[in-house]
């Protein structure tokens, strides 16, 4: 069965730390509920610096990749089900793609 990675790109706002902990809570429902499908329950990214051939942007700005899971699936549509389910899309983007392995050859 293959890996998906689910990448989070955007920040949610909260109006309180109650509830930012409400949302906390509902994303680890969510990691539980995935059960044998769980690799890596998730990841949080700090703020990134973007190199390239043009230079270094320290910013990367609100929709900034913030973090990510792993999960196994029969399929990519059964990984896009896992992340239409997580709470985390209700405050920015999930990208869903297939984990792909490095031979040498």
């Amino acid at each position: 069965m293959p890996n998906y990675t689910l990448s989070y790109y955007g920040e949610p706002q909260f109006d309180s730390q109650e509830e930012g902990e409400k949302h906390k809570q509902r994303f680890m429902a969510w990691v539980g509920d995935l059960g044998d499908a769980q690799v890596n329950p998730g990841t949080p990214l700090g703020e990134a610096t973007t190199v390239s051939a043009s230079g270094v942007l320290e910013d990367s700005g609100r929709d900034r990749l913030t973090g990510f899971s792993i999960v196994k699936a029969d399929s990519m549509d059964a990984a896009v089900e896992i992340a239409k389910a997580c709470p985390f899309a209700e405050f920015g983007t999930i990208d869903v793609a297939e984990v792909m392995e490095m031979r040498p050859q």
